[in-house]
């Protein structure tokens, strides 16, 4: 994706041995269509190669590009498939969908959506954008951020879901293996009638030359079905090697394994938080270059009052079992929306420091610091400054579960690629992160979590484990019961619970 018309488009053309391929797999699978369309469809690839496997089918083409309708419409016209072809220019997020497919009977609907997220066409001003929605009805800050953002084609597909809602229907799309993934759990929660699903694995390095996850992503509507998902490892697969589906409110990336091990889900007695979110990281995070002074990623040394400067481990620091951290970071808030110039009354010199600095401040893009303090940030709160922490990289692919202490009577605290939560005393951080890493543990994680997410653990998931039923199997449960009496809303709950 080189040119700015390639990002905004996300425009990857289907070769037309791929196409065939898909094709060649939707037939063997018996399936059996009188009308195929293509919402986007691009140079026309896929619906020349439908043309070919299925003879009596008529054909309907939409895209927003008019050079690549033309291509597609000479490709089809050279082919001899004109007349059963119906091209048409159009935008498909502003075009009547439900209008377009109401006379279609024995539809299936095939593509290769645009491989772009929302952001990404955002960050380059680009106008190829559907109108603003949030697709999982989240909130406040959850909807600002990167939980918001999603893939055009993740969109693209829910759109044309929920227009063919009830009605039989096939959907057979090429598209990143995680945006399909979101599909199903937004069409599984939301009642979009899926009646089966698969997804077959497709070489994206090959085809496309992208190193991401990809597949055949075929969906058959009409009804409710179960809510699970055969997973293929190549397009000739005749036999799925797993299935994925919807547990409680949320994915399992192995249900086989996971309904074994499911008596590991239950009430997390924890509240995992993530880190703090600046993106300032030029100014804010530092190395410290002698007393009381410091150097930023701008090269810049400075004095500024300890106080206010805290240890500061990112994620690359936890999967490398650092035992000290690199970096220091200049904290200018110790919970959302605090007067950083109150804050800074008795530390003149680091508020002097931020003030310097305020364009860095005032160029983040991030619409959740729209109006806030100038030096406003996310992530931190009373949590943020217990002495011991459980924590870990949340982008890394094996979870690792770290104890993390004070260094020089300073909590230490986390970038925002960190999850933690907030331990009483050295015991119960000790014991906890024991648990976490034990293999049974690590085993249900492994049920739970796609390795190929960009996030492969989320606040959501750690918040599923069941702490005691695991504490019990690894012989931990009286130790962690003794290190929990410490804790101050541990020692409310046990003042319910005992007689």
């Amino acid at each position: 994706m080189k040119t700015f018309g390639k990002v905004e488009f996300g425009d990857f053309q289907t070769p037309l041995a791929l196409a065939r391929a898909v094709c060649g797999t939707l037939h063997r699978l018996g399936l059996r269509a009188d009308n195929i369309l293509e919402p986007t469809c691009g140079e026309g690839s896929l619906l020349l190669a439908a043309a070919e496997f299925f003879p009596d089918t008529k054909l309907f083409g939409f895209e927003i590009n008019e050079q690549h309708l033309a291509a597609a419409g000479a490709r089809l016209a050279s082919a001899g498939h004109s007349p059963r072809t119906r091209l048409q220019t159009a935008d498909f997020f502003t075009h009547d969908w439900e209008a377009e497919l109401a006379s279609l009977d024995n539809l299936l609907v095939i593509g290769n959506p645009p491989w772009v997220t929302q952001a990404a066409v955002g960050g380059l001003a680009g106008r190829n954008l559907p109108k603003k929605s949030n697709l999982d009805g989240l909130r406040g800050l959850a909807a600002k951020t990167g939980k918001a953002n999603f893939d055009i084609a993740e969109w693209i597909l829910i759109r044309l879901l929920r227009a063919l809602r009830g009605r039989p229907a096939t959907v057979a799309v090429l598209c990143k293996t995680a945006t399909a993934r979101k599909v199903l759990r937004h069409a599984w929660r939301n009642d979009l009638r899926v009646a089966s699903a698969s997804l077959y694995a497709v070489d994206a390095a090959a085809h496309f030359g992208v190193a991401v996850e990809a597949c055949l992503f075929i969906l058959r509507l009409g009804h409710n079905g179960r809510e699970e998902a055969d997973l293929y490892r190549d397009l000739e697969a005749v036999a799925p090697w797993r299935q994925i589906g919807l547990a409680g409110q949320d994915l399992v990336s192995d249900l086989t394994a996971y309904r074994l091990q499911s008596k590991y889900e239950g009430v997390h007695p924890y509240q995992w938080r993530s880190g703090v979110k600046h993106d300032c990281a030029s100014v804010l995070e530092l190395t410290r270059c002698g007393a009381n002074r410091y150097r930023n990623k701008l090269g810049q040394e400075t004095e500024l009052e300890t106080e206010v400067v805290y240890p500061w481990f990112k994620g690359t620091d936890l999967k490398n079992d650092a035992v000290a951290t690199r970096f220091s970071l200049l904290l200018p808030q110790t919970y959302p929306g605090e007067d950083t110039a109150v804050r800074f009354r008795d530390a003149p010199l680091a508020l002097r420091y931020l003030q310097q600095h305020q364009p860095a401040f005032a160029a983040r893009k991030s619409s959740i610091y729209l109006r806030r303090d100038r030096f406003a940030i996310f992530g931190v709160g009373d949590y943020s400054f217990a002495a011991w922490k459980v924590a870990l990289s949340a982008l890394h692919r094996q979870p690792r579960f770290v104890a993390v202490g004070p260094e020089a009577g300073r909590p230490v605290l986390f970038d925002d690629t960190c999850y933690f939560i907030a331990m009483s005393s050295q015991q119960e951080a000790t014991v906890v992160a024991q648990i976490l890493n034990s293999q049974p543990c690590q085993d249900f994680l492994s049920t739970l979590t796609f390795p190929g997410a960009k996030r492969t653990v989320t606040v959501d998931l750690l918040q599923r484990l069941n702490l005691s039923a695991l504490a019990r199997v690894v012989g931990l449960e009286k130790a962690w019961l003794e290190s929990r009496r410490q804790h101050p809303m541990a020692q409310l709950e046990l003042a319910v619970s005992e007689p």
